[in-house]
């Protein structure tokens, strides 16, 4: 490869790498906006920790029965 067709290939990378964080940056504004929308008329928090907990429900290799049983035991033993 030549230095010259190495720096184009540089030179597209950080084109592409600053679009998409600029495109990430946009989005959490987004995220920002709804939640600040939809805070008089939902719980928010509670909503975005039942969203967290489904998708680490969906990463796990156990029942629905088998993971409320484990955290039936751990809330015996763990005071919040």
């Amino acid at each position: 490869m030549s230095d010259v067709s190495g720096k184009t290939v540089l030179a597209e990378f950080i084109e592409k790498w600053i679009r998409i964080e600029n495109e990430v940056k946009l989005l959490s504004e987004d995220r920002k906006a709804l939640v600040s929308d939809y805070k008089d008329k939902l719980d928010v928090k509670a909503v975005q920790a039942a969203l967290r907990i489904i998708k680490m429900k969906a990463r796990l290799d156990v029942s629905d029965e088998e993971l409320e049983n484990i955290v039936c035991a751990l809330e015996k033993h763990v005071s919040l």
